[in-house]
């Protein structure tokens, strides 16, 4: 039986509350043995200096140290260790489509398989799911759904997990999906694709249904969790994930007062959350809850433009015309997710500009 619950809160009412524990420089430690750097930032973070990406939203790091992130025009770009890029994969030959201004391309959540061989890209308007070779960028359409998918994960059973945010088709694309941002409705879900005899199942499993904005999906596999971002509720999901069944049980408001997008686990097993609308990463020590704010750039006429959003939200009324490059500046774009490099290195912020943020720690 899919696990199917309600969650009609009120959106975003808590994205100026932060309870996050924060520190004034240094190093942080959550109870993990690796301590956590405290950013902020400055122009030379940008990466790359040339700001030529185009909407990374988010990516992967390779253990060569290059980077492959999402592109809206071509569905991926290889990030060389020069610093060079190039479009990587065939997805517009998978059926990936860009075609300003009628349709834009909507590359968006973009994760490694579990045996490091292939990465799958969600089209967040276009409705599917891309599987790309890393070694040869060969590439294949896994999946078509009705709606758009934000992000999508491959377990070591060989499932997909994937979230649809709203309910814009392909038709409707961009605009449908920024009318859920805009006026929030409870449309995101969260969906599996399991093995049937050696192959993904046609049709996908509805797991948990009726969310704000459903988001970034991250799975522990060694502590049997699953981690949901609920954008537009301001908030994190944790569920006891049962693998083999196709199961998810035990639900959880894990992390609160979060606008949650991507969210990723590090080697320590914390959680880092991606949180946009004030331009902040947090890391969640997933043992204990505990939380810190590691990087944030928010101005007071920005706080203050958070709270007129988030009045918004609560009343029901449009607030799309708040959403302005003031509301990230300086930043190149909206921080979306983060890429953090097996083993250390450096780590990397994505987001909806021109360019990543690349941290050292």
């Amino acid at each position: 039986m899919s696990f199917l619950r309600s969650r009609r809160t009120c959106p975003l009412a808590m994205w100026v509350v932060f309870a996050s524990a924060c520190s004034g420089g240094g190093d942080v430690r959550t109870g993990d043995s690796a301590p956590l750097p405290v950013w902020s930032y400055d122009s030379t973070q940008v990466f790359p200096a040339d700001r030529s990406l185009l909407r990374p939203e988010d990516g992967v790091a390779l253990p060569d140290g290059r980077l492959i992130v999402a592109d809206q025009q071509h569905g991926l770009r290889l990030v060389e260790q020069d610093v060079t890029s190039r479009p990587f994969g065939n997805l517009v030959a998978a059926g990936y489509s860009h075609h300003p201004p009628e349709h834009n391309g909507g590359a968006n959540g973009v994760s490694l398989e579990p045996d490091g061989t292939h990465v799958l890209v969600a089209d967040v308007f276009g409705a599917a799911i891309y599987r790309v070779n890393v070694s040869n960028g060969e590439t294949e359409k896994l999946y078509q759904h009705r709606y758009g998918v934000n992000t999508a994960v491959r377990d070591s059973r060989d499932a997909v997990w994937f979230t649809q945010s709203a309910h814009n088709t392909p038709a409707e694309g961009e605009p449908r999906l920024w009318a859920a941002v805009d006026i929030p409705r409870a449309e995101g879900a969260l969906y599996r694709l399991g093995m049937q005899d050696g192959r993904l199942a046609p049709q996908a499993e509805l797991m948990v249904d009726s969310l704000l904005f459903a988001n970034g999906v991250a799975i522990d596999e060694a502590g049997g969790y699953l981690y949901l971002a609920e954008t537009n509720a301001g908030r994190v999901w944790r569920y006891m994930v049962d693998l083999g069944a196709g199961r998810l049980s035990d639900p959880l408001v894990f992390v609160d007062s979060v606008g949650a997008d991507n969210l990723e686990l590090d080697d320590e097993g914390r959680l880092w959350i991606a949180a946009p609308l004030t331009n902040e990463v947090l890391v969640v020590n997933t043992a204990t809850g505990v939380r810190h704010s590691v990087f944030r750039s928010l101005s007071p006429e920005q706080q203050q433009m958070i709270e007129e959003f988030t009045r918004r939200g609560q009343a029901g009324t449009s607030r799309m015309e708040l959403f302005t490059p003031a509301a990230w500046a300086p930043l190149p774009g909206l921080i979306t997710g983060i890429i953090i490099r097996p083993g250390g290195g450096p780590v990397y912020f994505t987001g909806l500009g021109n360019a990543l943020l690349k941290l050292s720690r």
